[in-house]
């Protein structure tokens, strides 16, 4: 069984609340869902959020829309994802974090069947950066269980816990392969962590409904590519903001 984990809170220090940010009337969480529910690979999909108070609004969403949701640790986020994960007994979990809006359903479904193909602990997109052809918010990481309880077991560094699965491409003794493409995205920017962000994701969702498509990576490129000012509104911002210790 693969599930897919989605990291939620909404104490994000540059932009609070923002999963739950709305665009004609529905959260960017909304959205997301939507869009993951499109996949073929997976069985299960379940939001993870924390147990402060005011991460019960992500609770309350998820009740309303019907879908699974656990809470855990706010900073030890590798230990939320692993008692998560141990209810549903999953063979693989997909990591997906809630800023990333515009996540394409068929991009997960090719990074799950990379990660099976090739028979590692990890596989991801995005990662390592430096080789990703993938925009920041299109994001997909796929381990296995067992490589995620050797971590949860063995992980210390405070800096690896919050980040879940930074161990698995930086630490040689998981083995990890990257799915990537031929064209270079890696400059567009999709994810929503600024102010600037949410007017492009905005502005890619209304074009969306107005064009009647459901918009696959590539149109969301060809609708941020059609107009200037939103290509250059979040472009000082980089791929990896916020991983430095």
């Amino acid at each position: 069984m693969v599930i897919a984990i989605i990291q939620a809170r909404m104490g994000s220090t540059r932009l609070p609340g923002k999963v739950l940010m709305e665009v004609n009337g529905r959260p960017l969480l909304a959205y997301q869902l939507d869009r993951i529910s499109k996949s073929k690979k997976l069985d299960r999909v379940i939001v993870a959020t924390s147990t402060l108070e005011k991460d019960g609004a992500i609770e309350s969403f998820c009740k309303s829309y019907g879908v699974d949701c656990y809470r855990g640790s706010e900073d030890d986020v590798m230990s939320r994802y692993y008692e998560c994960a141990k209810q549903y007994s999953p063979d693989a979990i997909v990591r997906i974090t809630a800023d990333c809006p515009l996540i394409d359903p068929e991009i997960i479904d090719k990074v799950v069947q990379k990660f099976k193909d090739n028979n590692v602990d990890y596989c991801a997109n995005t990662v390592p950066p430096e080789t990703s052809k993938f925009p920041d918010g299109s994001d997909i990481e796929v381990f296995s269980m067992s490589a995620l309880e050797c971590a949860h077991r063995e992980a210390k560094d405070a800096h690896y816990r919050e980040h879940v699965t930074f161990q698995f491409w930086q630490d040689e003794s998981y083995t990890s392969s990257q799915y990537t493409k031929v064209k270079d995205w890696s400059k567009y920017r999709i994810t929503v962590d600024y102010p600037e962000d949410f007017e492009v994701v905005k502005y890619v969702l209304n074009e969306l409904k107005n064009k009647k498509i459901f918009g696959s990576l590539k149109e969301v490129i060809d609708i941020i590519d059609g107009n200037h000012e939103i290509k250059k509104k979040n472009s000082q911002y980089f791929f990896g903001q916020g991983w430095e210790k």
